[in-house]
């Protein structure tokens, strides 16, 4: 039979981390504002962001669409495109003429 301690203990492991140096500089300024060891924020990180229970609960977000202005069928991202292929077109046009 296991003693309760032995059964307790979490296994630790010492491992190497290479983070950004932003990721770095957030974690010891967490550490900092939060009078915890670094090591502490890195694992307390590391079991939020791999917990998906431990997640914390997010406002539903709701998109309010509004009238564009543009014909059905007249995509705003390709609007550089068709002013492009007008242009060409012009450009054809003036050569022959």
């Amino acid at each position: 039979m296991t003693s309760i301690p032995e059964r307790t203990m979490m296994l630790r492991m010492r491992t190497t981390l290479t983070l950004d140096d932003d990721l770095a500089a957030t974690l010891r300024e967490r550490a900092r504002l939060t009078d915890q060891s670094f090591k502490q924020v890195v694992n307390d990180a590391l079991r939020r962001g791999l917990s998906p229970g431990l997640l914390e609960p997010r406002p539903t977000y709701k998109v309010r669409p509004h009238t564009s202005g543009l014909r059905i069928g007249v995509d705003p991202l390709r609007l550089n495109q068709l002013n492009d292929s007008l242009q060409a077109e012009a450009a054809t046009h003036s050569r022959f003429e």
